[in-house]
C-alpha cells in the first residue's frame, strides 16, 4: 500500500475525561479494516502522538465494526478544567489523527 493520508480511508469520534482521550477511527469501507489494523499500532500512534507525551496507549479492536478505538492517558495537559490548552482537545486530537501518514 502507498502512503496515504487516515482521513482518506477512515472517519473518527473522540471523547475525553479528566487528563484521558479515546479516538475510534472507523474505516469507510469494510475492505480497507484489514490496512488499519496493520498500520495503527499502539507503537505507531504513540509516536504520532510523541509531542503530546502519552503516558500509555492501549488499541481495542472491533472488527464487527471495522473500528478502533485508542485510549491514550496524560495527553490533555491535565484536563479541560486544568489546561491552558484548550485547543488540544477533543476533536483537534481527532483531526491530529487522521492527518496520519498510514
Amino acid at each position: 500500500m502507498s502512503d496515504v493520508t487516515l482521513y482518506e480511508l477512515a472517519h473518527a469520534r473522540t471523547g475525553d475525561k479528566g487528563n484521558r482521550i479515546n479516538i475510534s477511527v472507523i474505516a469507510f469501507e469494510p475492505a480497507d479494516y484489514p490496512k488499519l489494523v496493520e498500520a495503527l499500532t499502539e507503537e505507531r500512534v504513540a509516536a504520532h502522538f510523541a509531542s503530546r507525551r502519552p503516558s500509555a496507549v492501549k488499541r481495542y479492536l472491533l472488527p464487527k465494526l471495522h473500528a478502533m478505538n485508542f485510549v491514550m492517558d496524560d495527553v490533555l495537559d491535565g484536563g479541560v478544567n486544568d489546561s491552558l490548552n484548550l485547543d488540544m482537545h477533543g476533536k483537534s486530537l481527532s483531526f491530529h489523527f487522521l492527518s496520519m501518514k498510514i
